[in-house]
């Protein structure tokens, strides 16, 4: 585990595998933990690169509000300072605007771009109501982590993984200060002004369930990014947890291209 300073953060970040760069960026959370699922179907392929943003758990800073670009600069950081030059990044949820934010403010530092199930801004009235109900439960850590549950996840899924499984997942999500903070940064989102500056080939990666960012939003994102290609999974929120085989296919195959 390497700590990097970065404004008034530290940032954390582990690297595991070999081969070219790929970074991992975490969305709402509590860290990079939650790529683990999928680890080990990039590492035979990449070095991945995986920061704990502000925000996340293992991550310290002053407690000010979050923007995207201090999470973008954070993210530029890490790529510096762990290979010094353009690596692929992939960003899931408030991860995707994220590492859209970092392609379009250091274009020098990353090479291909998959923002999956992600959003330009705030302005999408489901996308506000759902949030301020999410941060209006703080005070009951346990509706708190239900309704994350029940938003991230597909009825299929939730009914395929059954009821135990169901009851364990509700301890991911719990009202830390540092995710109210995600969460509130989401609901101020806006990432329109920057998108124009993306250069890097990126693919936008939909999910038609999800229920925490509607699909329309993901839509959004790749007609903002010129050039960008789109392809939609049909799974909710978490579309790795879901189809851990077929988005990995998905995300290798376009970053693999020569």
């Amino acid at each position: 585990m390497t700590t990097l300073t970065v404004g008034n953060a530290r940032v954390p970040y582990r690297t595991e595998g070999s081969g070219p760069a790929l970074v991992l960026v975490h969305g709402a959370g509590p860290g990079s933990v939650m790529w683990d699922g999928v680890l080990d179907r990039f590492t035979g392929h990449r070095t991945v690169i995986l920061p704990d943003l502000s925000g996340s758990l293992p991550a310290e800073d002053d407690g000010a509000p979050l923007t995207i670009e201090t999470l973008a600069a954070q993210v530029n950081a890490v790529i510096e300072d762990a290979v010094g030059g353009p690596a692929d990044v992939v960003g899931f949820s408030l991860g995707a605007p994220t590492a859209a934010a970092a392609a379009a403010l250091r274009p020098d530092l990353v090479r291909r771009l998959v923002p999956v199930a992600g959003l330009t801004n705030a302005d999408d009235e489901y996308v506000r109501q759902h949030m301020t109900t999410w941060l209006g439960l703080a005070e009951v850590p346990d509706a708190f982590g239900r309704f994350a549950t029940l938003t991230a996840y597909s009825r299929t899924f939730l009914n395929r993984i059954g009821h135990d499984a169901v009851e364990e997942s509700h301890a991911f999500m719990q009202p830390a200060d540092g995710l109210l903070r995600q969460l509130d940064l989401v609901r101020r989102l806006d990432i329109r002004g920057l998108l124009p500056r993306i250069t890097a080939p990126t693919l936008v990666v939909g999910a038609s369930r999800d229920q925490t960012i509607p699909v329309e939003n993901h839509r959004e994102l790749f007609a903002a990014i010129a050039g960008s290609e789109y392809a939609e999974l049909d799974t909710g929120h978490v579309a790795m947890a879901e189809r851990p085989e077929e988005f990995t296919k998905l995300v290798l195959d376009f970053l693999d291209r020569p």
